[in-house]
């Protein structure tokens, strides 16, 4: 049987067999392995397996412009179950106090998520499938106050929500 679709609508269609394959890959993306994004500032998140760890629930990173680095980690507070998020920047290494942590982090709070239909929730543990968006609320004021922004840190502050970019291989 011969195809009767004109060319154009023949192009559109393979476009679009594209565009489903390729969101259908994103939403397999385990949340361990998930690279965000935000619009307005260019910043992205990466997120990477946790290494084993009784309380670090999961870790990332956040990239400014001109190559400011966040470490961020996720901690699930004990009572009401919610993902408390740490962004932290140059933060000493090795056995350091509550006072030195409290220094070097720039940003704390709940991450939310947020799915296709626009249905809020908590962010997930590592292993499930990564959620359309993120939700940092405040982020972008903390960050703006904090020591790596700046002459010389960044200078774009980002939004508080991150879209879902694509997944790390």
């Amino acid at each position: 049987m011969q195809s009767t679709l004109s060319p154009p609508i023949g192009y559109l269609a393979g476009l679009l067999a594209i565009l489903f394959t390729s969101s259908a890959a994103l939403a397999a993306c385990p949340l361990e392995l998930a690279v965000y994004g935000d619009a307005e500032s260019e910043a992205g998140i990466d997120f990477r397996p946790t290494v084993e760890s009784a309380v670090v629930a999961n870790t990332f990173k956040m990239v400014l412009d001109k190559g400011v680095v966040l470490d961020g980690i996720v901690m699930w507070t004990e009572g009401v179950a919610r993902p408390h998020g740490s962004l932290m920047y140059r933060c000493p290494t090795g056995d350091v106090t509550g006072d030195e942590l409290a220094a070097c982090t720039v940003w704390e709070g709940v991450i939310y998520s947020s799915d296709e239909q626009g249905k809020i929730a908590l962010l997930p543990a590592e292993g499930v499938d990564a959620p359309k968006t993120l939700i940092f609320p405040d982020l972008g004021p903390s960050l703006q106050m904090s020591a790596a922004y700046g002459e010389n840190g960044f200078s774009k502050v980002p939004w508080d929500v991150f879209a879902l970019k694509g997944c790390q291989e």
